[in-house]
């Protein structure tokens, strides 16, 4: 089955582009062109990853990413004319996987897309031996890749939930930034290491009671991060 992807600019020769280079690749592509646009599709579609600009008609492209958090995991891509890294750091803080910068090459594109599910379909494959594991009020669901505070469920990005799971997985395991860096987002990843701090601040303010004083998630100074129950 084709791997379905969809592409928000509102920018149609880039979106031109961008589909017709995909679909010489295989790929089944569906296109928006304004922000209200692209959150229906992502509702409807079973889409296996998103291209979204950040600058949108309508929705801007971090409400759009936000909002899709709320009802799936679907990785995304944010596409940026804007080179500050607050941009960057905005979007990967609203559940974005990856950011490519405008004016950015195709085949740019086709290896970030391509590493992503890869690292995505590994994960969903990998056996691991307990399914579930329960910490203190946490329960991670290895298969369902869902975790639960109190036997609530908690909203994670997919990247959130690598982390954690990576981390509940190897209690007191204490892993460098660039460790879990090179582990979660791969070698080839162009990021830096605040991606890092920005998805560990997330993930605090969503499973911890006090995420200044965290119970599972711990930061072992001047080295890591570590999970203890």
């Amino acid at each position: 089955m084709a791997t379905k992807v969809l592409v928000v600019d509102d920018e149609k020769l880039i979106v031109k582009g961008i589909r017709f280079s995909l679909e010489q690749d295989g790929y089944e592509v569906s296109c928006a062109y304004d922000g209200e646009e692209a959150l229906s599709m992502a509702k409807d579609g079973n889409y296996d990853i998103i291209l979204l600009d950040l600058m949108l008609p309508k929705l801007s492209g971090l409400d759009v990413c936000q909002q899709i958090r709320e009802f799936s995991n679907v990785p995304i891509i944010m596409l940026t004319a804007k080179g500050e890294d607050m941009d960057k750091i905005m979007g990967l803080e609203y559940g974005a996987d990856d950011y490519i910068t405008k004016p950015f090459n195709i085949l740019e594109v086709k290896a970030r897309i391509k590493a992503i599910l890869r690292r995505t379909r590994k994960s969903d494959k990998e056996e691991t031996t307990d399914k579930v594991v329960t910490a203190g009020n946490l329960r991670l669901d290895t298969d369902s890749r869902r975790v639960y505070i109190r036997d609530k469920e908690v909203n994670l990005t997919a990247k959130e939930f690598d982390v954690l799971q990576l981390l509940v997985t190897n209690p007191n395991k204490v892993y460098s930034r660039e460790n879990l860096l090179n582990t979660i987002w791969g070698y080839d990843y162009p990021g830096d290491l605040r991606t890092v701090d920005v998805h560990i601040r997330r993930l605090r303010e969503k499973i911890e009671d006090n995420p200044s004083e965290p119970r599972y998630v711990h930061t072992k100074w001047g080295v890591g991060y570590y999970f203890q129950a």
